[in-house]
């Protein structure tokens, strides 16, 4: 009887991470490149789709790799950035979910050095901080993936110059869902700055308390449940 209700948990989760890679693409984070992967639960194996862009993402099309780098089940071959999925589900056991993306807001915030700022609710879930990995270029080694997760630590989310985000969190919905919230909390606050004149001195941010608050409401159940289902419909072209 477990078995079978692991096989069923699997089999679900298959479809979470096709729904993943095609909510990125349709929300503008990616184009022919990024991907999103989610650990198979209790295994320190993941799930991770084949070299194509995360549009053409298929059931059949998926891979199961261990994080050592090592392809274990599927046909085709896996994106040679894995390495980013690999180490950060190895230093993290908490986190069931990994999402890389080329967002155009993030990549510009983080070229013009600007961290950040906490300025609405949905933004909040990152108030303990988003690194930079300033390091510009592929990770294709497990080096280089050892070195992202360093740069990521406990947090949820961090940024990679010229290159993206990283995000991880405990399954794949809320890493999904994450990074459409990151996207849309640069894209903010660069609009923030552009009315300021690039006075970021100028942006009324929240306070550590206020974004503390808006966390603990915005990143409960009920609202990120919504929001997945909101971008399932918007892959979907059901809106």
């Amino acid at each position: 009887m477990p078995h079978n209700r692991y096989a069923v948990a699997v089999a679900d989760l298959h479809d979470d991470v096709v729904l993943a890679n095609h909510i990125v693409h349709r929300a503008g984070l990616v184009t022919a490149f990024g991907h999103v992967s989610a650990r198979i639960p209790g295994t320190d194996t993941f799930l991770f789709p084949t070299r194509a862009s995360p549009a053409l993402a298929r059931r059949e099309r998926l891979l199961v790799l261990d994080l050592d780098g090592r392809k274990l089940e599927g046909d085709g071959d896996p994106n040679t950035e894995l390495w980013i999925h690999a180490r950060i589900y190895a230093a993290r056991p908490d986190v069931d979910g990994v999402v890389h993306v080329h967002s155009p807001a993030c990549v510009a915030l983080g070229q013009i050095g600007e961290p950040l700022r906490m300025l609405h609710n949905s933004g909040a879930i990152f108030n303990d901080g988003v690194p930079m990995f300033d390091r510009v270029g592929l990770i294709r080694s497990r080096e280089l993936g050892d070195a992202i997760a360093t740069t990521l630590g406990s947090k949820r989310a961090m940024l990679l110059r010229g290159h993206g985000a990283n995000l991880a969190d405990r399954d794949v919905r809320a890493a999904t869902v994450a990074a459409c919230l990151l996207e849309e909390a640069a894209e903010i606050q660069l609009r923030a700055l552009a009315a300021a004149g690039g006075r970021a001195e100028q942006l009324h941010a929240f306070s550590a308390e206020e974004a503390s608050r808006a966390r603990e409401e915005f990143d409960a159940t009920g609202p990120m449940s919504r929001a997945w289902d909101y971008y399932v419909a918007l892959a979907q072209n059901r809106l």
